[in-house]
Order: C-alpha cells, then sequence, then structure tokens
C-alpha cells in the first residue's frame, strides 16, 4: 500500500481492533441427500418419543413433590429432578434423530433403553411396582426390537455407503 492509497479512513470497531475482522464466508455445505425412514425406524422413533414424554410427566411429578414436601436433601432431590429431565431431552432429541435416520442417535437410545430396563426390572420385581415396571420393560423391548430390525439397521448402512 502507497501512501496515495492512504486516505482517510474510518475508525475500526472495537470488537475488530480485538478479535481481528470477521472471516469470509466460507463455501455453502452440499446438500446431502435425505435418507427416508423405513417403517421400523418410524415406530421406533414413535415410541422413544413416547417413553421421553413419559419421563418428563414423571419429572415434572417428582418436581411437584419435592416443592410440596420436605425431602430429606434438597439439593438431591432438585439433581434427580434435573437428571431425568434431562434424560427426557435426551430421549426427545433422539427420537427425533431416528426419524432423520441420524447415526448419532441409535447410541444414546440404546444406552437410555437399557438403563431404563434395569430401572423397569427392579421396579416390577424388587420393588413389587409391576403396574410401574413391566410398562418400561414392554417399551424397553419394543425400541429394541424394532431398532434390531433389518429393514432399520439396512437404513443406516445405506446412508453410510451414501457419504
Amino acid at each position: 500500500m502507497t501512501h496515495e492509497d492512504t486516505g482517510p479512513q474510518e475508525p475500526r470497531r472495537r470488537a475488530a481492533r480485538l478479535f481481528g475482522e470477521a472471516a469470509e464466508p466460507g463455501a455453502p455445505k452440499p446438500e446431502r441427500a435425505a435418507v427416508d425412514a423405513p417403517r421400523t425406524l418410524r415406530l421406533a422413533a414413535l415410541v422413544v418419543a413416547l417413553e421421553a414424554a413419559l419421563i418428563a410427566v414423571g419429572a415434572l411429578a417428582l418436581l411437584w413433590l419435592t416443592v410440596t414436601s420436605t425431602p430429606d436433601s434438597l439439593p438431591r432431590a432438585i439433581a434427580e429432578v434435573v437428571a431425568i429431565g434431562a434424560g427426557a431431552a435426551v430421549l426427545g432429541l433422539a427420537a427425533r434423530g431416528l426419524s432423520r435416520v441420524a447415526s448419532w442417535a441409535r447410541g444414546p437410545v440404546i444406552v437410555l433403553q437399557l438403563i431404563l430396563a434395569a430401572l423397569g426390572y427392579t421396579t416390577a420385581f424388587d420393588a413389587e411396582r409391576p403396574l410401574i415396571g413391566l410398562p418400561v420393560l414392554g417399551l424397553v423391548a419394543a425400541v429394541l426390537y424394532l431398532l434390531a430390525t433389518p429393514e432399520s439397521r439396512l437404513a443406516y448402512v445405506e446412508q453410510d455407503t451414501e457419504r
């Protein structure tokens, strides 16, 4: 740059002085072909969404009980509500991912199904509440079966080969 080119310059914004100028926009991302989810995967997503809704209702009920009673440890009770709510949120997001054949959705769903299976078994048999535990075990079995069908597995294999 020569001295002739330098004219009055506009003052730079403080953010630009501190962090530098904004980068040029990058190239647009290539369009990813949408994989149509098979019927079994859509059903699995529906059951997982149902589980997420039921767990969210359970978290709200537990929150109500925490607020209206005197728990032994309020921080522990609030942490339990937050953990259950987080599990419901993860299941809800994973249900959406399953319906879109997102590869990241299978892992969290399977892990949470195994946790729900342990909780359902404990509730049904150890806590002697089969009216609560057996439906949980039924939903878990349905999700794991639907994810293990050849149609559901092939949807992910086809998605991986398209990349």
